[in-house]
C-alpha cells in the first residue's frame, strides 16, 4: 500500500498527568504514516485523487490543540479517529507521538507511544 508521510510534525499543546503541563505546556512531536492507495494520483496529478498533507497537518494540529488530555495514548487515538474521520482515503495509520520535554528526572531524548490502527 502507497504510503503520505509526515516526520518530526512538532506541535505546542497542553497534554500530561502532571497539573503543570496542562498549564505550562510543552512540545509534542508527531510521526504519522498514512496509507492510502495513491494510484489515481500518480496517474492525474490532481491534488482531489490524494489526502494533501498539509490538510492532515492542519488537521492534526487542531486535533491537538483543541483539548488537554492526560494520556499520549489517548491523544495518539484521537488523531487517528479524527484522521480516519476527515481522509476517507485513508486505510491504515501510523501514529508515533513523542514527547521531549516530559517532566522525568532522567536523562532521555524523548519518551514516545506509536500506535498502528486500520479503518474498520
Amino acid at each position: 500500500m502507497d504510503k503520505i508521510i509526515v516526520k518530526n510534525l512538532k506541535i505546542f499543546a497542553y497534554h500530561g498527568v502532571n497539573p503543570e503541563e496542562k498549564t505550562d505546556g510543552q512540545n509534542f512531536v508527531f510521526d504519522i504514516t498514512a496509507f492510502l492507495d495513491l494510484t489515481e494520483a500518480c496517474k492525474s496529478d490532481n491534488v482531489d485523487d490524494t489526502v494533501s498533507y498539509a490538510k492532515i497537518i492542519k488537521a492534526v494540529t487542531r486535533i491537538v490543540t483543541s483539548e488537554k488530555n492526560d494520556l499520549l495514548e489517548y491523544v495518539a487515538q484521537r488523531v487517528s479517529d479524527g484522521l480516519f474521520y476527515e481522509f476517507p482515503k485513508i486505510q491504515r495509520l501510523k501514529i508515533t507521538l513523542k514527547k521531549p520535554e516530559a517532566p522525568i528526572k532522567a536523562d532521555f531524548e524523548w519518551v514516545a507511544v506509536e500506535i498502528e490502527r486500520n479503518r474498520e
